[in-house]
């Protein structure tokens, strides 16, 4: 596909903070906790202004929301950035983290890159165009029963605390494999086909903004858990192919 100037933007984005986290990968660096008990490193804020200069060059008229510099400008066009989502796994030097790019527009999500550097996955979507991941075409799966279903789930706490954790069990019970991707993966491995639904009650849309325009466009369907839409205030996530997603909305309740 051909990319459009925004997409192409996020994805040398994407690429001027793979830089950076290549850098400072292992590096043993300082680790700063915030008032939300989440850690930030030099990697992180370095990562974020490496990715902002980028797209303030492209879209100077275009807003900014980042994880790490907060949310400026004005205007239809909002760009949602988180520069690593997994701090912890790249504290810990494992690499399960990522660079989350996205685009929304008129409060619609219209493109997204998700880039794993050093696990060596780069995905992306842009409405209308399809899925991509490493140069190939993304597909959700066509399982279309609980007990032949794969779902991946994390960020569970909440879903622990309230009325919905005896019905997550049963779902639990009824499925043919639970496992716990979590961050990027496990909506790449939706979007490609490989499990059938993820869930998770515990997020940002800084998060997964990138991962749902890639997941719809491969075919999936991204909402909330209560099968609602996602908005900037959005914190938990019921993401499945188009057979599953109903059922599985149902089953939680």
């Amino acid at each position: 596909m051909t990319p459009s100037p925004e997409l192409a933007a996020a994805l040398e984005a994407a690429e001027a903070a793979a830089r950076v986290i290549r850098e400072l990968y292992a590096k043993n660096l300082a680790v700063r906790v915030k008032a939300d008990r989440s850690p930030v490193t030099e990697a992180d804020v370095r990562a974020e202004q490496a990715i902002r200069s980028v797209l303030a060059a492209r879209f100077p008229g275009h807003a900014f929301y980042g994880e790490e510099t907060g949310r400026s400008g004005g205007g239809d066009s909002l760009w949602l950035v988180d520069p690593i989502d997994g701090t912890k796994a790249f504290v810990r030097e494992y690499p399960m983290f990522s660079t989350q790019i996205a685009l929304m527009r008129d409060g619609q999500i219209v493109l997204g890159v998700s880039s794993a550097p050093l696990y060596g996955e780069l995905a992306f979507a842009e409405r209308g165009a399809g899925a991509w991941l490493n140069g190939r075409a993304l597909k959700v799966s066509r399982v279309d029963s609980i007990e032949a279903a794969a779902l991946s789930a994390g960020n569970l706490k909440t879903l622990a605390a309230g009325p919905r954790w005896a019905r997550y069990g049963q779902l639990v019970a009824r499925l043919n494999r639970i496992r716990g991707y979590g961050d990027f993966l496990h909506y790449h491995l939706l979007a490609a086909g490989k499990i059938d639904a993820v869930l998770e009650s515990d997020v940002n849309i800084l998060d997964i903004a990138a991962l749902a325009a890639i997941v719809e466009e491969a075919g999936g369907r991204f909402t909330t858990l209560e099968g609602g839409p996602l908005t900037l205030d959005a914190s938990s996530v019921l993401a499945a192919n188009p057979a599953l997603h109903a059922t599985l909305v149902a089953a939680l309740g």
